[in-house]
């Protein structure tokens, strides 16, 4: 698999217990998973452009 995709899930996986927290009312909590959640959508964009990089070559 990819190493950005291995990234994504690991982050996911690491920002479960804070989600969990700013469920029950923890503020701090909140703020970690706004952060973690800028970190996902980087690591998106770096699927995505990993993705259209396979798209490309495989069809040229």
């Amino acid at each position: 698999m990819s190493q950005h995709y291995e990234n994504l899930v690991a982050t996911v996986e690491a920002v479960r217990p804070d989600v969990e927290k700013a469920t029950s009312g923890n503020k701090a909590a909140t703020a970690r998973v706004r952060k973690a959640m800028q970190a996902v959508k980087a690591i998106a964009q770096d699927i995505r452009k990993e993705m259209l990089e396979l798209r490309d070559g495989a069809g040229a």
